[in-house]
């Protein structure tokens, strides 16, 4: 991890690279362009969407005008909750791909684990990546008893799980479980929606190593084998957040970071989210 062009490789061969632009509540059209090409110059190649965020349109059309060659960008976005089971998801997929104006999709995510429903939408999933419409596919926001129950059931495991994952959550028997399964765990909102930036023990690292508390949240992530996906819209922001791959925090402060787990969630709990 020491270029913004490094990649993790998921378990079924595929590069996907440990920083991406995540455009969550960024608005579809100028808005989240901006903030894509923004990080496109600056040497991001991973862009994080869903069709719940509304802005696909403006993703795909991002992409196609970058002047980069497609395969050299990773493209996500994610089926949403009213659209599980098999014929809704494929409809759903088919939806999402006419906005973004792709050919294919890198990574296509289940966005929650619907009760009752998501192993069905799994295999609708599965059906798309036998078919070459995506290289690889994962799930979103799922605990470990949800990972057990699509590995005891599926042909093909998710090659990657992005859930909220911060210093105030830090998830470490998911990230065990996950790692024990070669699923890539993905960290969405990792500065824990910004209040986790004055905290002091994050401000005293970030201060030895003359770096801002994000970098030094998103660098943690990194170390910890998770790839992170921060948001923004501000072109500033999105090229300070790239700057993570020339330091290495020392096994003193990453501890020191792990020790503000509280369990505590900024998003909904994906037992209790419906």
């Amino acid at each position: 991890m020491k270029s913004i062009a490094d990649t993790t490789t998921l378990h079924n061969g595929v590069g996907m690279p440990w920083l991406g632009l995540g455009v969550y509540k960024a608005e579809d059209g100028t808005e989240v362009k901006q903030a894509i090409a923004a990080a496109l110059n600056v040497g991001y190649r991973s862009i994080d969407t869903a069709a719940f965020y509304d802005n696909e349109k403006g993703v795909g059309e991002a992409v196609r005008e970058a002047g980069i060659p497609r395969d050299e960008i990773f493209v996500t976005t994610k089926v949403w909750n009213d659209d599980h089971g098999r014929a809704q998801t494929l409809r759903a997929f088919e939806r999402s791909m006419e906005l973004l104006g792709l050919e294919y999709l890198d990574l296509y995510l289940i966005h929650w684990p619907v009760p009752g429903q998501f192993l069905e939408t799994w295999r609708a999933l599965e059906e798309l990546y036998r078919a070459g419409r995506v290289r690889a596919i994962g799930v979103s926001n799922f605990h470990v008893h949800h990972l057990q129950a699509v590995l005891e059931n599926c042909e093909v495991k998710p090659m990657v799980n992005q859930v909220e994952y911060h210093p105030l959550l830090t998830q470490k028997p998911l990230l065990t479980y996950c790692q024990a399964h070669n699923i890539q765990l993905e960290a969405w909102s990792p500065l824990g929606r910004g209040r986790i930036l004055t905290d002091p023990v994050v401000t005293a690292v970030a201060a030895k190593y003359d770096r801002t508390p994000a970098q030094i949240l998103l660098r943690w992530d990194l170390q910890h084998g998770v790839v992170t996906i921060p948001k923004s819209v501000k072109a500033q922001r999105i090229a300070e957040n790239a700057q993570i791959f020339d330091f290495a925090l020392e096994q003193v402060d990453m501890d020191a970071i792990d020790g503000l787990n509280r369990d505590q969630r900024f998003g909904p709990d994906p037992d209790n989210f419906v």
